[in-house]
C-alpha cells in the first residue's frame, strides 16, 4: 500500500484548519434571492485562498470557514409565512450530473446556462486558474497540467476526471447546497481508468494510490458540512448494480474504492453497494471485509426490489435502473431527479398509541382494532401531506446547471418521501394486543391501557410478559411479521393517489433518521413493553430489548414485507460484536448472510461491527478514541463527536453472532 500516510495524518489531525478564515457579507434588501446566491458564490470564490498540501494529487481545500446566509432571520420568518421550507431551505439530497459535466467541461455547460449559471461557472474557472497558478509557483507541474484542461474542458484521463469531480463537489458545497451525493461513481468513472490502464499509465497499485488521495479529499472539509450531527454530510457513493443492459457494473474501480476506504479508515465517502440475484458471493465478501474494518458501511440495496418498486411508482425503467442513494438510504435518480426524499415522517407507534386510548376500549375484536389502526394511518398520511404546500427552495445557480432541465420548478421527478418510523415497536404492540387482550384474554383492555399510561410502574409482571415473552419482529414469527406488512401496506395505501405541490407523488419508506429518538419522545410507554423514554430501533430494525436468537431469524422477519409498495428506502440494520470477525470463516459467513437477505427479497441492509467496551471507554476518555467510527442511521461518524444520546443508542442495539 502506497497511501500517503503523512498527508492522511495531516488531515486526520486537522492541521489544515490553520488556513481557514471567516468572512462577512452584506446583501442589499432589494436584491432578489438568485442575485444574492450568485453574488455570494462569486465573493466566496474570490475569498478562497488556493492551498496545495504536500504530497496531494487531488486539490481544492476550503479556506473560507463560513457561508453567510443570504437572508436575515426576519426575512426567513417572512418567507416561512408564505412557503413550506424543507430543513434549511437550500437544495440538498440531489445527485447532479457529474458524468455529463466531467465529459464535456464547464465551458460547454455554460452555453446553455442562464446568466446566473454563467457567472457561477466563470467564478469556478477563475478559482481553478488561481489554483493552477499556485501549482506553477510551487513547481507542482503535475497539478498544473491537470488544471490546464479541467474544469474548462472535458476530462481526458482518470486523474483529470477525479480532479474535475472534486471541483464540482467543492463548488456545490460552496454554493450552500448540502448532502451532495456522489452517484454511481464506478459506472461513470471506470471508462477513464480503463483507458489509462490499457495505455499502461497505471497499475492496480498506483491506481489505488490515486483513489486513496481522492477519497482523502472528501474528509478535508467535511466538518464544515451541515447535518444533524458531525458526519451527517451526505457524501454517499454508490458502487455496483446493473446497467441499462442488465450487466453487472461492479468492476476494478469498485474494488479499488472498497480498498481505499479500508486503507484510510475515515468516514467519507459512505459506500453503498447495489446488489441482486446475480451478484457473485465475492462482492459480498469484499463488502464484508469493509464491514469488519468497523466503518459502518457498505450499505446494500437490492436491485431486484428497488428497480421494480420505482417503476411501480411511475419512474421510467431506464431511470430506475440508474437509481442511487441519497445522503442516507433514500432512492433518487441522478441527473434528472429533484425528489425530496425525506420531507416528512409517520410514527407507527404514535398511531398505535392514539388507537390504544381512543379505539381499543370499544373494539370487540382484534380485527376491529386493526381496522382502526389502518384508518388512523390514513388520517396521519392526510395530515402530513396536507401540511406540505407551496414548497420553496433558495435558488441555486450552479445546481441548476447540473440537473437536466434545471431545478427551479422541479425536474423530471419531483416526488416526496415520507419515512415510516418505529415499525417493530408498532408491530410488536399489535402482536401483544392480539395475543393477550383478544386471544388469551389474560390482560384486560383497561389493565393494558393503565399499565402503558403509568409506564408499568404497578404492573411489573405485565411488563415482563410484554417485553420478553410476547411475539416480536426478528423472531421469524409469521403473525408478528404480518403486522409489519399490514402497517407498511396501509402506509403505502394512505399515500397512494396523492399529488404534491410540485406535481409529484408521495413515497412511503422504512427509514427513521433521527426520528427513532424524536418520535419516541412524543409518546410514553407502548404495549410491546417499551418503557417511556426508550428509543425505537433505528430504521427497519427490531426493538432494542427484543430477545432475538440470531441474525438469521431477523433477516427472515424483515424480508417478508411488500417493499415494492414502500420503496423510499430505509435499511434493516444489524450490529455484530467486533470479536465475531476474528474467526477464519467469519467473512464468508457474513457475506452469505447478506446474500441470503437479498435472495429472500429484502430491500436494503446495513451491518456494523461494534465494540461496546471501546465505546464505553471512549465516553470516559474521548482523547484516546478519536478514530472510533460507528454507524448512526444512514451515515457513519466518529463516536466521540456525537451527542451522548446517539452514543447511548448505538451501545444499546442488538448485537449478533453467526
Amino acid at each position: 500500500m502506497n497511501m500517503n500516510k503523512e498527508l492522511c495524518n495531516y488531515i486526520r489531525e486537522k492541521k489544515h484548519h490553520k488556513y481557514r478564515k471567516e468572512i462577512s457579507l452584506v446583501f442589499d434588501k432589494d436584491m432578489p434571492p438568485i442575485e444574492r446566491m450568485t453574488y455570494r458564490f462569486e465573493q466566496l470564490s474570490k475569498a478562497e485562498t488556493p492551498v496545495l498540501l504536500d504530497g496531494e494529487k487531488i486539490c481544492f481545500l476550503r479556506t473560507v470557514k463560513n457561508i453567510p446566509d443570504i437572508f436575515t432571520e426576519d426575512e426567513w420568518r417572512e418567507i416561512r409565512l408564505k412557503h413550506f421550507i424543507h430543513e434549511l431551505g437550500y437544495m440538498s439530497n440531489l445527485s447532479p450530473d457529474y458524468e455529463g459535466t466531467i465529459k464535456v467541461g464547464l465551458l460547454e455547460k455554460r452555453k446553455s446556462a442562464d446568466e446566473y449559471g454563467k457567472r457561477v461557472i466563470d467564478a469556478i474557472i477563475d478559482l481553478s486558474d488561481r489554483y493552477r497558478e499556485e501549482a506553477v509557483r510551487l513547481g507542482k507541474t503535475d497539478i498544473a497540467k491537470v488544471l490546464e484542461r479541467v474544469p474548462r474542458y472535458g476530462a481526458a484521463n482518470f486523474r483529470e476526471a477525479l480532479q474535475f469531480f472534486r471541483i464540482i463537489h467543492f463548488s456545490l458545497w460552496l454554493e450552500g447546497n448540502y448532502h451532495n451525493t456522489v452517484g454511481r461513481f464506478d459506472k461513470y468513472m471506470y471508462p477513464y481508468l480503463k483507458a489509462d490502464m490499457d495505455k499502461g499509465i497505471y497499475t492496480e497499485e498506483t491506481a489505488l494510490d490515486l483513489v486513496d488521495d481522492f477519497f482523502l479529499s472528501f474528509n478535508k472539509d467535511s466538518d464544515l458540512y451541515v447535518g444533524v450531527q458531525q458526519g451527517d454530510n451526505g457524501q454517499s457513493m454508490v458502487l455496483g448494480g446493473i446497467d441499462e443492459n442488465g450487466n453487472e457494473v461492479f468492476n476494478m474501480l469498485s474494488e479499488l474504492c472498497l480498498k481505499a476506504s479500508g486503507n484510510l479508515m475515515m468516514i467519507d465517502p459512505k459506500i453503498n453497494l447495489r446488489v441482486g440475484k446475480h451478484t457473485p458471493l465475492r462482492v459480498y465478501e469484499l463488502g464484508s471485509e469493509l464491514t469488519k474494518a468497523g466503518l459502518g458501511f457498505p450499505q446494500y440495496s437490492n436491485d431486484d426490489v428497488v428497480i421494480d418498486g420505482l417503476v411501480n411508482l411511475g419512474y421510467d425503467r431506464k431511470d430506475a435502473i440508474n437509481y442511487v442513494t441519497a445522503a442516507c438510504w433514500e432512492f433518487i435518480i441522478p441527473k434528472v431527479g429533484a425528489d425530496v426524499a425525506n420531507i416528512g415522517a409517520l410514527s407507527f407507534p404514535k398511531v398505535i398509541d392514539t388507537c390504544l386510548y381512543r379505539d381499543l376500549p370499544v373494539c370487540k375484536t382484534y380485527s376491529e382494532f386493526e381496522n382502526a389502526v389502518k384508518a388512523e394511518i390514513k388520517t396521519q398520511c392526510d395530515e402530513i401531506c396536507g401540511r406540505i404546500k407551496d414548497l420553496w427552495f433558495v435558488p441555486s445557480p450552479f445546481m441548476n446547471t447540473m440537473i437536466e432541465g434545471g431545478v427551479y420548478n422541479g425536474a423530471k421527478y419531483n416526488n416526496f418521501g415520507i419515512h415510516g418510523t418505529g415499525i417493530a415497536t408498532a408491530a410488536d404492540s399489535l402482536s401483544a394486543i392480539e395475543k393477550y387482550v383478544f386471544e388469551d384474554k389474560s390482560i384486560s383492555k383497561q389493565t393494558l391501557i393503565e399499565a402503558v399510561d403509568t409506564d408499568f410502574e404497578k404492573h411489573g409482571e405485565i411488563l415482563s410478559v410484554l417485553r420478553y415473552e410476547a411475539p416480536k419482529m426478528g423472531m421469524d414469527d409469521d403473525k408478528a411479521d404480518e403486522k409489519a406488512t399490514m402497517l407498511l401496506d396501509a402506509f403505502s395505501e394512505g399515500l397512494k393517489g396523492k399529488r404534491n405541490c410540485r406535481g409529484g407523488i408521495f413515497r412511503a419508506g422504512t427509514g427513521s433518521a433521527m426520528y427513532y429518538l424524536w418520535h419516541a419522545d412524543e409518546i410514553g410507554a407502548s404495549p410491546d413493553g417499551r418503557r417511556k423514554g426508550e428509543p425505537f430501533g433505528a430504521n427497519f430494525s427490531p426493538s432494542l430489548f427484543a430477545r432475538i436468537s440470531g441474525p438469521l431469524s431477523v433477516i427472515k422477519s424483515f424480508s417478508k414485507q411488500h417493499f415494492k409498495n414502500a420503496v423510499n428506502g430505509g435499511p434493516l440494520t444489524l450490529e455484530f460484536a467486533e470479536s465475531m470477525f476474528e474467526g477464519v470463516d467469519s467473512i464468508k459467513k457474513i457475506a452469505m448472510l447478506v446474500k441470503a437477505y437479498i435472495d429472500m427479497g429484502g430491500h436494503q441492509l446495513q451491518l456494523n461491527a461494534v465494540n461496546t467496551k471501546a465505546m464505553k471507554d471512549a465516553q470516559l476518555h474521548p482523547e484516546l478514541h478519536r478514530s472510533l467510527v460507528v454507524r448512526i442511521w444512514g451515515w457513519s461518524a466518529y463516536f466521540v463527536e456525537l451527542d451522548r444520546e446517539y452514543q447511548n443508542h448505538v451501545m444499546r442495539r442488538q448485537q449478533y453472532t453467526v
